[in-house]
Order: C-alpha cells, then sequence, then structure tokens
C-alpha cells in the first residue's frame, strides 16, 4: 500500500499549496463478497473490489470534497483542485470551524483467527445451506427461508495537514435472515441480523445454527398456542433486542450533533433535542445508553474515526439525562467542545459524518428471572418485527413478534401482536430495572443525501418497564 500512501501524503500537501487552511486525504480499498439463499438455492452471488482516495479540504472558511477511483498523481491533483476550488467558491458567510485535535500516528486492524480471505466461497455456501438444512428438518412449514451473508475487508490509509497518518484494516462478516413460518392459512414472519468484526470464526461465535433453529420454533410455538396480547396498564419486561432498537432509534440518532444543530432535517430528519438540553431529564436514574467504537468484535468497531479521531465510549443518555451528543469535527466546533469520534463515511467517495457506531443501554446487574419475579401482570417482549419513529425521533412505536403473558413473575403462553407505542421520555422514564444479560443484533445507520446506510449494532441487555400503556 505504500503507492496508495504516497498518493495521499501528497494530496495534503499540495492542498496547502493550493491554500487550504486544513486538508484530509482518506485512501480506502473495499474488497465485499455476498450471496443469497432462497429456499436453500443460491440466488445471487456478488464478488467486488473498490478503491479510491477522497480529500476534504478548508479554504476561506468553506469546505471541499472530491474523490477518484483514478490512483495517478495527475488525477489526485486534479481531484485535490477540485476540492479547493468548491470550498473557495462556497462564499460562506459563517465561517465553518474545525476543533482542535491531536495528531495521530498509528497503525490498527482487527485480528482475524480464520481469515475471511481464506475461506472459499463455496464454504461459506455449504454452512448457510446447512443452517437452512436445520429448518426444514424441524418438522413444520417455513415456506420462506431467506439468507444473506455479506463480508467485507476494509483497507484505509488517513494523513492530515496537523500531521496525523493513520493506516487500519477492519474485516467484517453479517447474515441477515427473513424467514415465514405457517400454519393453515396463518404464518409469522421475523428478521434477524448478526454482525462481526473479525474473521470466519464469527458464525461459530454467533451459535447461528442455534440461533436461526429457536427463533423458527418460537414462530410455530406462537402460531399454535399465541393469544390475544392484553391491553391497557400494565409492567413490560423487553430483551437485549428490543431495548436496542429503542437505544439506537429513541438515544443515537436524537443525539447525532448535526440533527440537533438542524442540518439533517431534509435528509434524515429532526431531533426532539435542543442545542440547549445537555442535562435534559429523558428518563429514569437506570438508565445509561452508550455509543461504543471501541467494543471488541463489534461489526462498527474503529480506533480512530474517519477524521482521524481516536474513539471512545460515549455516554448519551446517563442516569437518565442527556449527557453529550455524537460530534465530529465541525460540529464540536459549534458546541465549543471536542470530537468524540464519530465521523465516519460509507466510502472514499462520501464525506464523512456524524454516525452512530455499536449504540447499547448499558447493562446492570438484574438477571431475566428477577425482572420476570417483579412483575404481578405484564408482557415480556422477546422480539420485535415492527418498529416505527416520527421525524424527531419522539413518537415511537415498537410491535412484538416474539411475546409472552407474565403473571406473579411467571412466563405463561405466547401472545401475539403486542404493541407499545409512546413517547421517548415515556419510554425510557418507566424503566425501573435493568438487567445484565447484554446482547447485540446487527443493523444499519441510515441518512444522508445520497443516502449512506453503514455499519452498525444495537443492543443492550434486558430491562422492565412499569405501567406502559399495551394495545
Amino acid at each position: 500500500m505504500d503507492g496508495e500512501r504516497d498518493l495521499v501524503d501528497y494530496a495534503v500537501e499540495y492542498a496547502r499549496q493550493r491554500g487550504a487552511t486544513y486538508a484530509e486525504a482518506r485512501f480506502e480499498r473495499q474488497e465485499p463478497e455476498q450471496f443469497i439463499l432462497k429456499n436453500g438455492t443460491l440466488d445471487a452471488l456478488y464478488v467486488g473490489a473498490d478503491r479510491g482516495i477522497g480529500v476534504r479540504v478548508l479554504a476561506k472558511g468553506s469546505l471541499g470534497f472530491a474523490a477518484t477511483n483514478s490512483l495517478s498523481k495527475t488525477d489526485v491533483k486534479a481531484v485535490v483542485d477540485d476540492a479547493v476550488k468548491i470550498a473557495k467558491a462556497s462564499r460562506r458567510t459563517t465561517p465553518i470551524t474545525f476543533a482542535q485535535e491531536e495528531a495521530v500516528t498509528t497503525n490498527w486492524s482487527v485480528p482475524e483467527r480464520t481469515k475471511l480471505a481464506d475461506v472459499t466461497v463455496e464454504e461459506k455456501i455449504q454452512e448457510i445451506q446447512a443452517v437452512d438444512r436445520a429448518i426444514t428438518e424441524l418438522g413444520f412449514k417455513v415456506p420462506v427461508r431467506f439468507f444473506q451473508l455479506a463480508d467485507n475487508r476494509i483497507t484505509k490509509y488517513f494523513a492530515n495537514s496537523e500531521g496525523s497518518q493513520i493506516g487500519s484494516y477492519s474485516p467484517r462478516l453479517r447474515v441477515t435472515y427473513f424467514l415465514t413460518v405457517a400454519s393453515g392459512a396463518d404464518s409469522e414472519q421475523t428478521h434477524r441480523d448478526y454482525g462481526w468484526s473479525g474473521g470466519w470464526e464469527g458464525i461459530r461465535e454467533w451459535g447461528l445454527t442455534k440461533r436461526v433453529v429457536e427463533e423458527a420454533q418460537s414462530m410455530q410455538r406462537s402460531l399454535l398456542e399465541g393469544k390475544k396480547s392484553p391491553e391497557g396498564k400494565m409492567d413490560l419486561v423487553v430483551s437485549p433486542m428490543v431495548s436496542g432498537i429503542a437505544a439506537h432509534e429513541s438515544c443515537g440518532h436524537p443525539t447525532e450533533a448535526d440533527r440537533v444543530l438542524g442540518r439533517e432535517a431534509s435528509q434524515a430528519g429532526k431531533s426532539f433535542i435542543g442545542p440547549d438540553d445537555l442535562g435534559m431529564q429523558v428518563g429514569s436514574e437506570m438508565v445509561n445508553v452508550c455509543d461504543d467504537p471501541t467494543l471488541e468484535h463489534a461489526i462498527a468497531y474503529y480506533v480512530t474515526d474517519d477524521e482521524g479521531v481516536r474513539a471512545r465510549r460515549r455516554y448519551l443518555y446517563k442516569e437518565g439525562r442527556v449527557h453529550e451528543f455524537l460530534q465530529n469535527r465541525e460540529t464540536a466546533s459549534a458546541f465549543s467542545t471536542r470530537s468524540n469520534g464519530a465521523s465516519r463515511a460509507v466510502n472514499y467517495n462520501v464525506e464523512a459524518i456524524v454516525r452512530m457506531a455499536n449504540t447499547f443501554v448499558e447493562p446492570k446487574d438484574h438477571s431475566l428471572e428477577e425482572l420476570l419475579e417483579g412483575v404481578k401482570f405484564g408482557v415480556y417482549m422477546k422480539s420485535f418485527m415492527e418498529w416505527n419513529i416520527d421525524d424527531k425521533r419522539y413518537n415511537a412505536k415498537y410491535a412484538g413478534r416474539e411475546a409472552y403473558l407474565v403473571e406473579n413473575g411467571e412466563i405463561k403462553h405466547p401472545v401475539r401482536r403486542t404493541i407499545i407505542e409512546l413517547t421517548t421520555p415515556t419510554f425510557w422514564s418507566a424503566v425501573d430495572a435493568v438487567g445484565k444479560d447484554l446482547d447485540f443484533e446487527g443493523g444499519f445507520c441510515g441518512k444522508s443525501d445520497p443516502g449512506q446506510a453503514l455499519d452498525a449494532s444495537l443492543g443492550g441487555p434486558s430491562m422492565r418497564l412499569r405501567n406502559v400503556y399495551l394495545r
């Protein structure tokens, strides 16, 4: 990668010569491979490779960005010229400034016990076909079985005019599946997503076959034994999957600093949180929601972000209050603070923006059994089949897929289509106990225009909510 490093370093130096007060360049190579199995048959296969350099400059108080997939010095020079020209032509009335950050010089990588590149696509297909066969051998009707496996090997080199020089390698693995279980004229559907940073060993770490089989069995039980979910105000225990989607949608997104400043309004939405709302009460003292890129093997793991800032755990809600926003260098300057390493791009050809990474409810010390023991009458929602949230991430709805009636602390029969519809503060304020069974699902963080769907994970432990309205 020495040639690409030289081009990145050249781009930064040349941008300074052209009058940029700040310059950065990012080389990125992605080597994705993915396939789809439909009912056990290979339906699609894609193997690709993409590489290029993106350049961003700050000149005369404005930003300019340009990119190229032609790795010649002439073309990189032209891209720098374009970025500087864009910045100088913008003529902003309010100059953009960046928060000051220390220069970082490092090389980091995610270890692979079994390298993704060493596993043939035939072996990968056979692995997922074995999972599919396990479903067909359960003895009940699963008419729709859709599996997608995707892996990617991402190599980057970043440099800026402040002296940062960062090389990185991130292998990522993801399995997504959709199942439909049918009984007579009725059916249940589910969708799950698992993500991993590392090698092929992720398949074993997930226990994928066991998870998929248990999901199908719970769907069959719901069809045969499920009853109407109770309605009215009652207690609700939610699983890591449900606490995870709530953490992502009703905490992660509304604490993105660009949303808080109103800059995402026409692209991905607004926030019910305002610029002066740090410290605002949004939940009970039991609630800590974090976003942490440094979680080992989480699919959105990274050591430094795409602005060269070191990553750390961010407490978005702490003890039920808005604690900090997800920041890049531009938004951090607007808030007179420091970046917390939350700037990422989906590839070299787009500008890095404020993004979530691995967002989750921080676990505490209760077992699931202890959470249930405190419920006289209520519902245990183990998974969801649908969620909706408004433009400001304030009014939310979660519809249960696998759920059970709880009476006197004991799980009874399955209940179907439990719906909880409430505001973000009402949801988090109802939490009175948090479990220790931390778990994660894979996911994507989608925002910007053109859209960037970027690897993310979401999770948490089980939680107990008191006296919420179910329908």
